[in-house]
């Protein structure tokens, strides 16, 4: 099983971008899917996740700038930012909860990161 993230990269302040993640391989079903952030010298945090029904949960911070959603028949999430500021800049991580056969267990799984950076 892959996570590979795309649309990371260098926008200004107050600007979007949004994020892209797939997952590919031997996957039987997906619960969970979100994204994690991690800025230089600081702890991997929680941006966001998205269950399978569509319910989302935001790190309080970023309500009303950030919006996670996902597409269960490309298994594909995806996060949309506005509003960006510097302190959003960091390595965005994808996650999801993968069972690769029935009757398996659930398995996290992570994508390798995509840069975001928010700078004038």
């Amino acid at each position: 099983v892959q996570l590979q993230a795309s649309g990371g990269g260098l926008v200004q302040p107050g600007g979007s971008l949004g994020l892209s993640c797939a997952a590919s391989g031997s996957i039987f079903s997906i619960n969970d899917m979100g994204w994690y952030r991690q800025a230089p010298g600081k702890q991997r945090e929680l941006v966001a996740n998205i269950t399978p029904g569509g319910y989302t949960n935001y790190a309080d911070s970023l309500k009303g700038r950030f919006t996670i959603s996902r597409d269960g028949a490309k298994n594909t999430v995806y996060l949309q930012m506005n509003s960006l500021q510097p302190e959003d800049t960091a390595v965005y991580y994808c996650r999801a909860l993968i069972m690769t056969s029935a009757g398996g267990n659930w398995r996290a799984y992570w994508g390798e990161g995509t840069q975001v950076t928010v700078s004038s």
